[in-house]
């Protein structure tokens, strides 16, 4: 399953995404870290077909783990050569200029 929580700030949609089990980890690789907080990522708990629709109407994502970035990948909204992977995980952001 994918966590995901949303976020509204006038126009924008700000979405945090995440394979669950990656809640509440840290990954470090060099200089690079993510901190997978629950704070900012735990919240629904959706599968990938949901996971699309919520980013169609993303103007920003934040998006950890192989099954959530795998679906921006299928969905053409990452291209596969600009994921940065930390300690093997992979990380990718949305951005939409509007």
């Amino acid at each position: 399953m994918i966590s995901v929580k949303i976020y509204r700030q006038g126009d924008n949609v700000v979405i945090g995404a995440c394979d669950e089990h990656l809640l509440g980890k840290k990954f470090r690789k060099g200089k690079l870290q993510i901190d997978v907080a629950k704070s900012f990522y735990d919240g629904e708990r959706i599968d990938r077909k949901v996971l699309g629709s919520f980013l169609r109407d993303a103007t920003i994502a934040n998006l950890v783990g192989k099954e959530t970035v795998a679906c921006a990948i299928d969905l053409g909204l990452v291209d596969p050569q600009c994921i940065l992977k930390i300690k093997g995980v992979p990380h990718a952001q949305i951005v939409q200029m509007i």
